[in-house]
């Protein structure tokens, strides 16, 4: 009885918070009654402090441990339909109290079809409004595009502009005032989302985080089509995923010291010119060393892929470091499972699609052809999003085994080429690339780091990121600091003091 008295109060002095703070605007409940062009909100309610459990269940300690110390807020669902075809979920989360005036929007990984609440949840704790959106679909695969060419548009872009443009209407309404700055973050899709929003949506956002970019799409995801032929249809080609730490050790033996530190880390990959015929084996296959034909793998994984027609690359190879990270790629018995969705369900229209008949020259024509221009964030003129002061902070890391590092490098020069050169580019885009990390985190090098930080700081108060202090944490303990620079700047040792530490490096 106590508990539930308990529970009560905790909803009522929610309730009152709201509406104190809200006497501008309109209290949370009230918002379900909310008009919009072309939205319906389906839910508003306050949840309270420490209340908030993700819809579907799930891990009970994985659930606690992500929303935990949570404050009040007001929450929001909505559907949106900007065509007869589109049904586009969203939510709203709004500070109860402490609202710091600003809105973060968070992308999404893969195919989506998932609210991103563990990103919101970070996004709330820092003060933000903030939203999310499945992007009109539910479920991690491609199957919904089949058959419905406007839910693929709204998967590449449109349900995040949607989202944004409603998501904005809703904080007016219940601050009674607009937000005074807009924020976008993230990783992979998230990346590529973002760079969509500055490409096509240039007034959303007045900064875009966008890191480890899939991007673009039709382009990667033949990369990873056509790496998985070459390792994978030939039994003889495999690379069993126990060999990769034996290629790895091999790798950093021959590369680590080339920043001038020796630590475990390769400091700039680009400089590393490791062949995989130096592991050849001399007799029989061993635990040790790789086939010839895993060799020919290995050197596949790690080169660029190349138009065979007209030697164009496609997309570039994995870098050196990234080999305890290439199971995702080539670990497998078939290629990764959002690039096969993208030819079976969005390219060729036939879910019994064959990988192995893929022709890269013939196949990334048709895929080009099918998305006409959808998916893929290429466009290197950002004129009205600098012209309005938009910032563009991109990351990606240097270990990362299922995005080519590169294609970020690869973006960011044409970005840098087309608006003028890096003199005039470096007040609005910079690209800081992260030695030793994976996709969107993890491997072994520091991996944690505030990009929103740096991104406040570039657009509040007009002081650009000339460094980003990343962090490796083991066991609760920061073990290692090490600054990240923008590229192509990398960090280099002083040489007095220790490797470990941030401040005995500077970005050259």
């Amino acid at each position: 009885m106590k508990i539930l008295r308990t529970a009560l109060l905790g909803v009522i002095m929610a309730v009152a918070v709201v509406g104190r703070v809200n006497a501008a605007g309109s209290s949370c409940e009230s918002l379900l009654k909310l008009t919009l062009e072309n939205a319906t909100v389906a839910l508003a309610e306050v949840v309270p402090a420490g209340a908030f459990t993700a819809p579907g269940g799930g891990n009970a300690a994985q659930n606690a441990s992500r929303f935990a110390a949570l404050p009040a807020f007001c929450r929001v669902a909505a559907t949106l339909k900007p065509t007869a075809d589109s049904d586009i979920k969203i939510e709203v989360w709004m500070p109860a109290s402490g609202w710091n005036g600003k809105f973060q929007a968070v992308g999404n990984g893969g195919w989506a079809g998932v609210i991103s609440y563990p990103a919101m949840a970070n996004a709330l704790r820092l003060g933000y409004a903030t939203s999310s959106t499945d992007t009109g679909h539910v479920g991690a695969t491609g199957t919904f595009a089949l058959g419905h060419p406007e839910k693929f548009i709204d998967f590449a872009y449109r349900s995040e502009h949607e989202m944004t443009v409603t998501a904005k209407a809703i904080i007016d309404r219940f601050y009674g005032r607009g937000p005074r700055l807009s924020y976008w973050n993230g990783c992979s899709t998230g990346g590529r989302q973002g760079l969509a929003e500055a490409q096509r949506f240039p007034d959303d956002y007045d900064g875009i985080i966008a890191g480890a970019s899939a991007n673009p799409r039709t382009y990667l995801n033949s990369w990873q089509i056509s790496i998985a032929q070459a390792t994978l249809k030939d039994p003889a080609s495999f690379i069993p995923p126990a060999k990769y730490p034996m290629i790895h050790q091999a790798v950093v033996a021959a590369c680590d010291a080339l920043d001038g530190v020796t630590d475990g880390i390769i400091g700039d990959p680009t400089r590393c010119r490791f062949d995989p015929k130096l592991l050849e084996c001399k007799d029989a296959d061993g635990p040790s060393c790789l086939t010839a034909a895993q060799v020919t793998a290995a050197r596949t994984v790690m080169s660029p892929v190349k138009n065979p027609r007209s030697g164009e690359e496609i997309f570039p190879g994995l870098e050196p470091g990234t080999e305890l990270a290439w199971a995702g790629l080539v670990g497998g018995t078939e290629p990764v499972a959002t690039a096969l969705d993208q030819f079976k369900y969005v390219v060729f229209k036939d879910a019994s699609w064959d990988w192995r008949t893929f022709d890269l020259a013939r196949d990334l024509a048709a895929a080009n052809k099918a998305d006409n221009g959808t998916i893929n964030a290429v466009n290197p003129d950002l004129t009205r999003f600098a012209g309005h002061g938009g910032r563009l902070l991109m990351y990606h890391g240097w270990s990362d085994g299922s995005v080519a590092p590169r294609a970020s490098v690869n973006y960011y020069t044409s970005v840098v080429k087309a608006m003028g050169g890096a003199a005039k580019t470096a007040a609005w885009v910079r690209l800081f690339m992260v030695p030793g990390m994976g996709h969107c985190g993890g491997g072994e090098g520091p991996n944690t780091f505030d990009t929103v930080a740096a991104l406040e700081q570039w657009v509040e108060q007009r002081k650009a990121p000339d460094r980003i202090v990343a962090s490796r944490v083991a066991n609760g303990k920061v073990e290692r600091t090490r600054p990240l620079c923008p590229y192509p700047q990398a960090a280099v040792f002083t040489g007095a003091g220790s490797t470990d530490e941030a401040a005995n490096f500077v970005c050259k």
